[in-house]
């Protein structure tokens, strides 16, 4: 099982986002389970369990992980391919948010633009070195900045920036030979406070691009 997996087609974009099938993709994430077994958890007859099974089994989001005997009726144990799923931009191919369509650093709507091509981009990769049974260098930079006022959070903005820039532009060649262009984003807003039932979770991770308001 991938601990996460994109989904980049709309059909299975569709089909995941159904109330249904995503509870038995949170279940069958837990672990294998028949449906017999779900019907139970999730308080549908097991054909109706099982046709919904079927459309998350079309589009790869459920596989088999075995078989048993029950008596006279042989019991197919499915699982989740993922832990958890992104839905990638490229399921709403038409209307994906495009950061080349305007460029301002203090707008939260950019940063989200480039959050989702961000998505956009990674799956391809991650599914095309899936395929090519290839390996992705890639690197992530996660942490958390508490400012003692809007001057604070804009002196740190100014400073980054001259930083990452001075970084670019001692690495950056043009002109190499078989060289490979690799995109740097960095991003920078207000923690997202959490509710109880996420909290009890798990403690989030929150990304390193200002924003356009000042944290509450």
């Amino acid at each position: 099982m991938l601990d996460v997996s994109v989904i980049e087609d709309a059909e299975a974009a569709a089909v995941s986002l159904d109330p249904i099938r995503a509870r038995l993709l949170a279940e069958l994430a837990a672990g294998p389970a028949s449906a017999a077994m779900l019907a139970g958890r999730v308080d549908l007859p097991r054909q109706k369990v099982n046709y919904h099974l079927k459309a998350l089994e079309k589009h790869g989001l459920v596989e088999l992980a075995g078989e048993r005997r029950k008596g006279n009726v042989t019991e197919r144990l499915m699982r989740a391919t993922a832990a958890s799923y992104v839905i990638s931009p490229l399921a709403l191919a038409a209307v994906q948010p495009d950061p080349a369509r305007f460029r301002d650093q203090l707008s939260a709507r950019w940063l989200l633009a480039l959050a989702a091509r961000l998505v956009r981009d990674t799956g391809a990769l991650i599914t095309g070195a899936d395929r090519a049974g290839k390996r992705i260098a890639t690197y992530a930079l996660d942490g958390e900045v508490r400012f003692a006022s809007a001057a604070q959070r804009a002196a740190f903005v100014e400073e980054l920036t001259r930083g990452v820039s001075a970084l670019i532009a001692k690495y950056h060649d043009e002109d190499a030979v078989g060289g490979r262009p690799h995109r740097v984003v960095v991003a920078l807003h207000p923690t997202v406070k959490q509710t109880t039932a996420e909290a009890a979770q798990a403690r989030p991770e929150v990304s390193a691009a200002p924003a356009d308001e000042d944290p509450a």
